[in-house]
């Protein structure tokens, strides 16, 4: 893991009921009995801050941008309940194999376990843009993808990558889902060792007597590089 992104987390918003930080692709959420990370975005921002934090929502340790922590307990209780009846709304970006043209909705079952049993998962996506790369991979010349922006109506788990990998448009980066030529493409070629998913922003209802607030995460890099037009101001 690289160095900034062991100590530095840019908070994006705080006030007495929560804080929002910009987490890096590579940071644990919190500790997993699955991992040996010392370090996770939580124990960062609880020594930063000098305080308990409590997580009422989760990305993957791939994934980076906007990430949520309650303040208190009866913060977290409040912000638990907003997340669980979806009075929050989250949108992330992505870079996914193939072009897409039109919005759609994905309404796909999926499981928490590997043999439980399949749960509503909706992802509602739309196409910002598009590229075509002279670069062959596989049986093709030339390499397409597309920029999407999704908003996950339901919270299952890796939902914005399986479902796109049911669409077979999987993320770019993704090594479990994805397509391992394009993901070694992006490694060798353009230098881009990342999923490409990021939760671009989170909109929260009033929580604890704190107004409504949409809390945006900056576009990272290497979705910038790949979608200049898109994003111009880079």
């Amino acid at each position: 893991m690289e160095e900034h992104q062991q100590h530095h987390l840019e908070i994006l918003a705080e006030n007495g009921a929560y804080v929002a930080v910009n987490k890096p692709c590579g940071l644990l959420t919190v500790p997993s009995a699955l991992a040996t990370d010392k370090r996770t975005c939580m124990s960062v921002l609880r020594d930063r801050l000098g305080e308990w934090v409590y997580p009422v929502h989760r990305l993957d340790r791939a994934t980076s941008g906007v990430l949520l922590f309650a303040r208190g307990r009866e913060s977290a209780k409040i912000l638990a309940e907003a997340f669980a009846s979806r009075n929050v709304l989250k949108t992330y970006t992505a870079v996914a194999r193939g072009h897409l043209h039109e919005e759609g909705t994905i309404d796909h079952p999926i499981a928490e376990e590997k043999h439980g049993t399949p749960a509503q998962a909706i992802t509602h996506f739309t196409p910002l843009a598009r590229i075509e790369l002279p670069i062959p991979v596989g049986r093709y010349a030339t390499a397409r993808y597309t920029l999407l922006s999704l908003t996950p109506l339901t919270g299952r788990n890796h939902q914005i990558r399986r479902h796109l990998a049911h669409l077979r448009h999987p993320i770019i980066g993704d090594t479990i889902y994805g397509d391992g030529r394009h993901t070694a493409m992006f490694r060798q070629q353009l230098g881009i060792h990342r999923l490409m998913l990021h939760a671009s922003s989170i909109t929260l209802p009033t929580i604890d007597g704190y107004p409504p607030a949409t809390i945006s995460a900056p576009i990272p890099e290497e979705f910038a590089t790949l979608f200049p037009d898109y994003f111009p101001q880079r």
